[in-house]
């Protein structure tokens, strides 16, 4: 019976090839309302003015906060294995402008 209900709680996650490629980003710029936190995930290009969002993400505020538990984790986890990250030579954060329209829920 046990293995029966560990069997009905699988997830079959599938990752489709161009999913799996990933996107890259160097800049993530996350907003909130009282329903959503949104996360734009941007790609800067040295000299170049404009940037583009390269990927959306729009999640609950309870799944914000598993997200932000398990990253602390992960970073935990990594700091252990190859020691920790270094945010000495990180760049300032450039002036940022969108022509979007102001969020509203």
């Amino acid at each position: 019976m046990a293995d029966q209900n560990q069997n009905n709680n699988k997830l079959n996650i599938e990752l489709p090839e161009e999913v799996a490629e990933g996107v890259y980003s160097n800049l993530a710029i996350i907003s909130h309302s009282n329903q959503e936190f949104v996360m734009d995930f941007v790609r800067l290009v040295p000299n170049v003015p404009k940037a583009k969002v390269k990927s959306r993400i729009i999640i609950s505020p309870q799944h914000a906060k598993r997200l932000m538990k398990a990253l602390a984790e992960n970073i935990h986890k990594f700091e252990a294995q190859h020691g920790p990250i270094d945010e000495s030579n990180n760049p300032p954060m450039p002036p940022m402008s969108f022509n979007t329209p102001k969020a509203q829920a």
